[in-house]
């Protein structure tokens, strides 16, 4: 395996809902390279999102340890989280979260300018990628004026504007039909091969994860195969 990026180690997850609590996680170990192409493939319910919350830094675990380039997240302060999320880690959800009230153009800039970059510099990122998923032509849309395939790349976009180390993708094909859901996934898989960055998909969908260079198997919140 080439550089290592993330690794985590022992992760356990519990949700306590009144008097009731729910162990999502228990006990999961993952190694995550330069580069990697990982998908994890299980049921709904079976801890894929929640693992990709942990590793990305939106909710921390009960147990166990996620080191990201020689350092534990447990260690970050709270502005060094923020960073993390904004600038090394890049999220690309089912449901798109556009703002709908944006532009594709100006949903793409908006990380950018989060991450203090200039508007001049953010708006020709966020053109120059709107043009590699291919809606050079629909930047000015906003997300009501735009096909569900076309949402999920201003998305796609809107992750990759700050050049994270780190792809994240959960169900990205999953409000989506297969042809284009498939076109999605031959994106991602560009895009990670051109900037080597590490894609990491929570899928149900066999199909999907058999595009990964490896696949992790995730039943009742423990890790069956590496």
């Amino acid at each position: 395996m080439s550089e290592s990026l993330l690794s985590a180690s022992g992760l356990e997850k519990t949700y306590v809902m009144g008097s009731r609590s729910l162990q999502v996680l228990r006990g999961v170990d993952l190694q995550i390279a330069r580069g990697d192409f990982v998908a994890l493939r299980g049921a709904s319910g079976t801890g894929k999102s929640t693992l990709l919350h942990l590793i990305g830094g939106l909710d921390t675990p009960n147990a166990g340890e996620i080191v990201f380039r020689g350092k534990k997240l447990s260690g970050y302060s709270g502005r060094e989280l923020t960073v993390f999320r904004n600038r090394s880690v890049g999220f690309v959800f089912q449901a798109y979260h556009l703002l709908p009230e944006l532009t594709a153009l100006e949903n793409v800039c908006l990380s950018a300018r989060i991450a203090r970059i200039s508007s001049g510099i953010a708006e020709e990122k966020a053109r120059k990628l709107l043009e590699i998923v291919g809606l050079s032509r629909r930047e000015d849309h906003r997300p009501a004026e735009l096909s569900g395939g076309e949402q999920q790349r201003v998305a796609i976009a809107r992750a990759l504007v700050n050049e994270p180390e780190l792809l994240l993708a959960d169900e990205p094909t999953g409000n989506l039909d297969s042809k284009t859901g498939t076109e999605i996934i031959e994106l991602l898989k560009s895009l990670r091969v051109e900037r080597q960055t590490a894609l990491v998909i929570a899928t149900h969908d066999e199909k999907v994860a058999a595009h990964a260079q490896r696949v992790i198997e995730l039943v009742d919140g423990r890790i069956l195969d590496q």
